[in-house]
């Protein structure tokens, strides 16, 4: 999928393109390990005042390898900005019919610049093409731009879909239209 900024628009020269990438490809590896030091980051400041330790950083980078996010039932996507790696977004079948939308990430440089809508409805066209006819996913409390960008984009707070998972204080869901991601 490739979204061209308008023309007329100095702040967009450069476009967003996103493609499927190995899990373990280099540019999804330092995506990775953006995406949960802020996460993480963000938590241990709120809740302890400090960043996250350099070791459990490492050693919870190194236990989610993403393979879950491969092929037949997953796929993991890279969006470009300009060329260069900077947002991701994995898609993993729960069941025939629900996906499950996880790590959904750009990077703080890249952002404003229209790469979470973008990278987002890449996503629900990869849980289509995987075969399902909705989209979950868990968030925490404190990821308010988050929150905010699914229900900019039709999610809707449901019930838990998995009950044991540490850190998740938000489930949303999507019903997937059939066709393009924008389809409501």
């Amino acid at each position: 999928m490739t979204t061209d900024s308008p023309a007329n628009s100095p702040l967009r020269a450069a476009s967003w393109t996103v493609a499927p990438e190995p899990y373990d490809s280099p540019a999804a590896a330092a995506l990775w390990r953006a995406y949960y030091t802020e996460v993480s980051d963000r938590w241990y400041q709120l809740h302890e005042g400090r960043p996250t330790d350099p070791e459990e950083l490492e050693r919870e980078v190194a236990a989610e390898t993403g393979a879950d996010l491969a092929p037949p039932d997953g796929v993991l996507l890279i969006g470009r900005y300009g060329g260069e790696p900077g947002a991701t977004a994995g898609v993993r079948l729960f069941d025939p019919a629900t996906a499950e939308l996880t790590r959904v990430f750009v990077r703080e440089d890249l952002r404003g610049k229209g790469g979470a809508p973008v990278i987002l409805a890449a996503a629900e066209d990869a849980a289509r093409a995987l075969g399902a006819e909705r989209i979950v996913l868990d968030t925490r409390t404190d990821l308010v731009e988050a929150r905010a960008l699914y229900a900019r984009h039709g999610y809707e707070e449901i019930e838990p879909v998995v009950v044991d998972r540490q850190f998740a204080d938000h489930w949303y869901g999507k019903k997937l239209a059939p066709g393009s991601a924008d389809a409501r």
